[in-house]
């Protein structure tokens, strides 16, 4: 046997075991580094607002403090109005769900010639074996929903934590960063925490110019109709639809419509509308003008960049994909040459007539030579 055999097998058996243990480690690091992630963002979205407070003559750490303030408390005044008003909005429909199985009941009797009775329905259901399980299973899911509360919060602080420190000590960890780099590399370094400060600060201003302008658009159309709470149904959707992305819009636009409901049935459909034809308005004309100078990158790039981040972070990265891909897009654009374009028709979509006339003056000319009497021009 060779003696560098024995050697070379602890020293692969060493490396598949390190592999082995990395892989595991990983797997098991995975939600903490997901929270690490979205806090750097975090961080970075209030980076702006803290630097400005700190130019002034303010300490870091209270300035961040004071930012973090002002999202909670905003926050929780949002939440709060919300939950009041769902919380309302529930007691009004079950107060009058009798009323509405009666109109449904007396339609149905009337279309299809039945002699339906609320009451035999209520007891069909109070004895159904559906409707048993349905409350054992609900139930039994009474823990579960409260673990994953907890561990929602749990995370929710963890995020917290995270991003306050890497806003309040956003200078030490850049310095820390950048002593473990030649010079070169740490201007690159800087210069890519300067752009993704700019992109994702960019990409929430123009995020939330479109959350007023939809929170304003829907608040009208809500007050017109008549639907009660219709400045927090606003809020609502111009926040949900906007944070939320591709099926931000239509998740926001359920809630309104339910409460439409409530008032009218034919109100809904009209939300309904209205929602599909703003989202309309806002992905071909309003979206396109306010994140033209602040994220700047195509829609199609854009969408990409969603699913992608979707399929390997889920919401999350559905989330911080647009400020990242922009970052990156950035980035690299610094250190791509790039040429003037040549004055050619073919790059404005048109094609160029070379070797002769086109399919068509051919096949006019075939035509005419085989008329009789025909003569084809010159």
């Amino acid at each position: 046997m060779p003696r560098w055999l024995p050697r070379a097998m602890v020293l692969a058996l060493a490396l598949i075991a390190a592999f082995q243990l990395g892989s595991w480690a990983f797997h098991q690091l995975t939600g903490l580094l997901i929270n690490i992630l979205i806090a750097f963002f975090l961080a970075l979205a209030i980076e702006p607002a803290v630097s400005r407070m700190a130019a002034g003559g303010m300490r870091r750490g209270l300035a961040t403090f004071l930012v973090f303030l002002g999202l909670t408390v905003v926050t929780a005044g949002f939440v709060t109005l919300l939950g009041s008003m769902l919380a309302g909005q529930i007691i009004k429909m079950i107060e009058g769900f009798p009323d509405y199985l009666d109109s449904l009941i007396n339609w149905i009797n009337e279309t299809f010639h039945t002699h339906l009775k609320r009451v035999d329905i209520q007891e069909g259901l109070l004895h159904s074996a559906w409707l048993r399980k349905y409350v054992q299973n609900s139930a039994a899911g009474v823990l579960d929903v409260s673990a994953q509360v907890l561990g929602g919060l749990f995370r929710l602080l963890t995020v917290a934590l995270f991003s306050f420190y890497f806003a309040a000590d956003g200078p030490r960890l850049r310095r820390a960063l950048c002593s473990v780099l030649p010079p070169a590399r740490q201007a690159e370094v800087l210069r890519a925490w300067e752009i993704a400060v700019d992109k994702t600060g960019g990409y929430l201003y123009s995020r939330g110019l479109m959350a007023l302008v939809s929170g304003v658009a829907h608040y009208i159309l809500l007050e017109a109709m008549g639907v009660p709470y219709a400045p927090v149904l606003g809020v609502w959707v111009g926040l949900v639809s906007q944070f939320i992305p591709t099926i931000g819009t239509y998740l926001a636009g359920a809630l309104p419509m339910l409460i439409a409901f409530t008032v009218n049935p034919w109100y809904a459909v009209w939300v309904l509308v209205f929602v599909v034809i703003y989202q309309q308005f806002e992905n071909y004309m309003l979206q396109p003008k306010l994140t033209a100078k602040t994220v700047d990158i195509h829609p199609a790039v854009a969408f990409g960049s969603v699913v992608a981040g979707t399929a390997l972070l889920g919401a999350v990265g559905a989330l911080i994909a647009i400020p990242a891909v922009a970052t990156l897009q950035a980035f690299l654009g610094a250190y791509v040459k790039r040429y003037a374009v040549t004055d050619d028709p073919r790059v404005h979509g048109h094609r160029g007539r070379r070797g002769g006339p086109g399919v068509l003056t051919r096949v006019r000319r075939s035509w005419s030579a085989r008329r009789p009497g025909g003569r084809e021009q010159p």
